[in-house]
C-alpha cells in the first residue's frame, strides 16, 4: 500500500487515506445564501469519484459583516443548519468525511456586498479592496467576532460535519492580524510578536473548543508566509503552528498569506513545502499541504519526501471530479 492510501487520525476521527479536497469557492449559494441542490450535487460528485477521504467545504461566512463575495454560503444563523445537514448527508453517503471552513473577510469585504463598513486589525486598505478604508477593530469587536466564530462552529457540529476549519489565510481577517504589513496595532493583538499576531486565532480556537467539545476536530488553515518584504515569514509560520498545536488545534493546513493561494514564481507540485517541511518536523499533529498537485503520483511523491502528512488537490478536482481516473 502506498503511503497516500494509509489511514490517518485527526483527533478522534480516522480517515481511510491522506487525500483531501481543500476549500474552493463555487459561489453557488441560493436565496439568502443557503445551501442549494446544486451545491449538494457538486460535492456529492467529488465525494463519489475523486478518491478523497476528506472534503473541506468552501468558506462560509460567520456574520454578514464578514461576507466575502456574492454567492457565498452563510453559516451565520441557526436557520442555515438544515441546509448544511443535506450537504453533510450527501457526502457521508459516499463514504467521505467533511469539514466546514468558516471565515470572516475583514478588510477584504465590501460594503456593497455586506451593507456594513469593512473592519480589520488596522485602518489599512486591503490590496484587493482599495476603494474603502477599513475601521480598526476595538478589543470589544475582536471579542464579538470570537463569539461569532464559536457559534458558527456549534452550527457546523449540529449540521453533522466531522470537523471545522478556521480560515486564517488568503488575506482574510485572521490572516490580516497575522501579517505585519496589515497589522499595525500596539495592543496585545499587535504586530510586536507572533504570539500577539496569533492571539485572536488562539482565542477563537479556545472558544470553538468550548462550544464543540474535546473530540471535535479543529483545523487551522494558515496563510503562513506573505512572500513579500515586511510580511510574515516561514519562521513566523513555524512559531505560529507550534502555538496553535499548544492551544488545541488538531490539523494544520498550510497555504499562502496576503498573496492568496499562490506562491510568486512557483507552480510546482506542493509549492508551499518550504513551510510544510519545517512545520512537520516540529509538531506532532497532522500537516496538510495543498498547491500545484494535479496527479496521484505527485501526491504520493510529496508524502514519500516527508513534505506533509496529507495532501490537498484543489483545481484538478474543482475542474473534474474524475481527475484521478487516468492513473488508477
Amino acid at each position: 500500500m502506498s503511503k497516500l492510501f494509509e489511514p490517518i487520525r485527526i483527533n478522534h476521527l480516522v480517515l481511510n487515506n491522506r487525500l483531501v479536497m481543500p476549500p474552493m469557492a463555487t459561489a453557488k449559494a441560493g436565496a439568502n445564501d443557503r445551501v442549494t441542490d446544486e451545491v449538494c450535487d457538486y460535492y456529492r460528485e467529488r465525494a463519489k469519484y475523486s478518491k478523497i477521504s476528506l472534503i473541506i467545504t468552501e468558506h462560509c461566512y460567520i456574520h454578514p459583516q464578514g461576507k466575502a463575495h456574492p454567492g457565498q454560503v452563510s453559516i451565520a444563523t441557526d436557520d442555515a443548519i438544515s441546509g448544511f445537514m443535506k450537504l453533510t448527508n450527501c457526502i457521508h453517503e459516499e463514504g467521505v468525511k467533511v469539514f466546514a471552513q468558516i471565515s470572516h473577510a475583514g478588510t477584504a469585504a465590501k460594503s456593497a456586498v455586506t451593507g456594513q463598513a469593512p473592519v480589520g486589525p488596522s485602518a489599512i486598505s486591503h490590496p484587493k479592496q482599495k476603494q474603502e478604508l477599513p475601521k480598526e477593530m476595538t478589543r470589544e469587536q475582536i471579542h464579538e467576532v470570537t463569539i461569532w466564530f464559536a457559534q458558527a462552529a456549534r452550527r457546523v457540529k449540529e449540521a453533522g460535519f466531522d470537523g471545522v476549519e478556521i480560515h486564517s489565510a488568503h488575506g482574510y481577517l485572521l490572516n490580516q492580524f497575522f501579517s505585519p504589513i496589515y497589522n499595525h496595532r500596539t495592543d496585545e493583538y499587535g504586530s510586536q510578536s507572533v504570539e500577539n499576531r496569533t492571539r485572536f486565532q488562539r482565542e477563537i480556537v479556545q472558544a470553538v473548543r468550548k462550544e464543540t467539545g474535546d473530540d471535535f476536530p479543529i483545523a487551522m488553515r494558515l496563510g503562513g508566509c506573505d512572500y513579500e518584504e515586511g510580511g510574515s515569514t516561514i519562521h513566523d509560520c513555524l512559531e505560529a503552528c507550534q502555538l496553535f498545536e499548544e492551544c488545541g488545534v488538531d490539523l494544520l493546513h498550510l497555504t499562502g498569506g496576503m498573496n492568496g493561494f499562490i506562491r510568486p514564481d512557483h507552480s510546482e507540485p506542493g509549492y508551499f513545502r518550504d513551510m510544510s517541511v519545517p512545520v512537520k518536523q516540529n509538531v506532532k499533529i497532522p500537516v496538510l499541504l495543498t498547491g500545484g498537485v494535479t496527479s496521484i503520483s505527485q501526491a504520493e511523491a510529496l508524502l514519500e519526501d516527508h513534505c506533509a502528512d496529507m495532501i490537498g488537490v484543489g483545481r484538478a478536482i474543482y475542474k473534474n471530479a474524475h481527475w484521478a481516473d487516468n492513473e488508477r
